[in-house]
């Protein structure tokens, strides 16, 4: 375990994540996956985490193992279609992770998502937190759209609200 990192997670707090998410902010986000969601079969998740546990920094758990466990945890795995998406920002690490299930993942692949993920960051070391994850969402929605468009069957199969852990 790096003490660095340690540290960042333990000064890292929920006020943190408020003060980059706005109530107002986090509307439009959903606003933004409901959109898109409009467009796709897809399902379209947003998550953030102000810090990890420091049982978890003591595991050296990385945002990608912590992502993966969300995505579990959240169901995004159990649509019809197999093409939820989770849009995953660790905010103590200033990292973006993007799970997507095997029926768009297949389509899209690992460079696809890190693309998306590497632009969201270049918005947040801007200071432009909201903008970043709007983008995403916009992108994500297109690869979407491309791959599952909409039918006249478009349930809604996973809420659209962010989760602030």
């Amino acid at each position: 375990m790096k003490i660095k990192r340690f540290l960042r997670h333990l000064f890292t707090t929920p006020r943190y994540v408020h003060r980059h998410f706005s109530k107002a902010a986090l509307q439009n986000i959903e606003q933004a996956i409901q959109k898109s969601e409009f467009l796709h079969t897809g399902e379209i998740r947003f998550v953030v985490e102000s810090a990890l546990h420091p049982y978890a920094l003591w595991q050296n758990e990385t945002p990608k193992k912590r992502a993966l466990e969300l995505f579990a945890q959240l169901g995004i795995w159990d649509t019809a279609q197999n093409n939820g998406v989770l849009i995953y920002l660790l905010l103590a690490d200033r990292d973006v992770e993007i799970i997507a299930d095997r029926g768009v993942h297949g389509h899209v692949g690992t460079q696809g998502w890190d693309t998306i993920c590497r632009a969201m960051e270049q918005e947040f070391r801007q200071g432009q937190f909201e903008a970043g994850v709007v983008e995403g969402v916009t992108q994500i929605g297109k690869l979407l759209q491309q791959h599952f468009p909409v039918d006249a069957q478009n349930a809604n199969e996973l809420p659209d609200k962010s989760i602030i852990l």
